[in-house]
């Protein structure tokens, strides 16, 4: 079965898409306009790179998720300011919570919708050692009373046109009182008015290791309904997003460290949910305009110096896309400012060529506190 998305007209190597699609999925009042959703990446899904997925056809994207004392102390210095830092043409976006204490949650969920923020996701999903042991992220999977206290507190304290949306793993582990405690979450968090729940498809324990399990994600769906659910894990091609969207019912994919430094993941599989041949890699010259691109919006948001630390993180994943990627890979690691960003892409990216499919290099040294977000 292909999808088809009414409106959504792609070619060949078209390089931006905006697909629309009547009766798309809904968080709440928010209708989106496809299933494509860009997800929270701490230390990665800034401002620069949620306007990237959303001009290459992302209809939804998350901030780097944040923990909920920063969002309340930020106060107004640049750093703090560009995290919190919300583009007029990305709405809808999300801003996603961590923390332990359910007090401390609704004065950063009204923050971030003060700073523009249409949905408030929050983070029981991580499974980052050092974040379990301060009682937060994957933890909470294993206290219910905890996690539901958080729920309610956040949706009773912003308005009701803004909803509450929740990330979760299929438990911390394997056991049934773990499966027992995810279903209680689950159920729990929609009576208590969440719109949407993204279930990555993989256990606290696993971390980033294994498969992610897509047949729990078809489990859920069929247990949740008309309830919107969003499936994660494993989403490195656009031939992977449809086929979890196949194979599982799920009403929408959050595509995480696949879209790391490939934007246009979402334009390739908008092009295969409208009905149209695989999109092919993008060019080298294709990948010269993106990545002048994203430095451009990268030094808008945070200035030179740290775009120039910011942007080799991203770097490195692009360099995936080239032909030669070791090679630029290292050229990228010794930027510091723009003239060094320039002169890599003069070097390597002056002549034009077919790029490479990076989806066959899964990289699993990306994780939820990465970044600032959690010390």
């Amino acid at each position: 079965m292909v999808r088809h998305l009414p409106g959504a007209h792609l070619t060949p190597g078209a390089d931006v898409t905006t697909p629309t699609a009547d009766g798309g999925p809904a968080i709440g009042g928010v209708r989106l306009g496809s299933p494509l959703i860009q997800a929270a990446l701490s230390g990665y899904s800034d401002r620069a790179m949620r306007v990237l997925a959303r001009r290459h056809g992302a209809a939804y994207a998350l901030g780097e998720v944040l923990l909920d004392q920063f969002v309340v102390t930020a106060g107004r210095h640049p750093r703090n300011r560009a995290r919190l830092a919300v583009a007029d043409e990305e709405h809808p976006v999300g801003g996603q919570l961590m923390g332990a204490d359910p007090e401390q949650f609704p004065p950063a969920a009204l923050k971030l919708v003060e700073e523009g923020f249409d949905v408030i996701d929050i983070n029981f999903g991580c499974p980052v050692k050092k974040v379990l042991g301060r009682c937060r992220g994957g933890y909470l999977l294993g206290v219910p009373e905890t996690a539901l206290e958080i729920v309610a507190r956040v949706r009773d304290a912003v308005p009701q046109h803004v909803p509450v949306t929740l990330k979760m793993r299929r438990g911390l582990d394997d056991s049934a009182d773990s499966a027992d405690r995810f279903w209680r979450i689950f159920d729990g968090a929609f009576a208590r008015g969440v719109a949407a729940i993204t279930v990555h498809g993989r256990t606290v324990q696993q971390k980033y290791v294994g498969p992610s399990d897509w047949s729990f994600l078809a489990a859920v769906k069929r247990h949740a309904g008309a309830r919107t659910v969003f499936g994660s894990g494993d989403l490195f091609s656009a031939e992977a997003c449809l086929a979890m969207l196949e194979r599982t019912g799920v009403d929408g994919v959050s595509i995480a460290r696949g879209a790391i430094g490939n934007p246009w993941i979402f334009a390739q599989t908008a092009a295969l949910l409208a009905g149209g041949p695989p999109l092919p890699p993008p060019t080298i010259h294709r990948q010269r305009d993106m990545l002048r691109e994203h430095w451009e919006l990268a030094v808008e948001l945070h200035g030179e110096a740290l775009a120039g630390r910011q942007m080799r993180k991203f770097a490195i994943k692009y360099a995936r896309l080239h032909p030669e990627p070791r090679a630029v890979r290292d050229a990228f690691v010794a930027v510091k400012v723009n003239d060094d960003w320039q002169r890599v892409l003069d070097r390597f990216y002056a002549a034009d060529g077919p790029g490479r499919d990076p989806s066959a290099d899964v990289d699993e040294t990306v994780d939820c506190s990465a970044g600032d977000a959690e010390g």
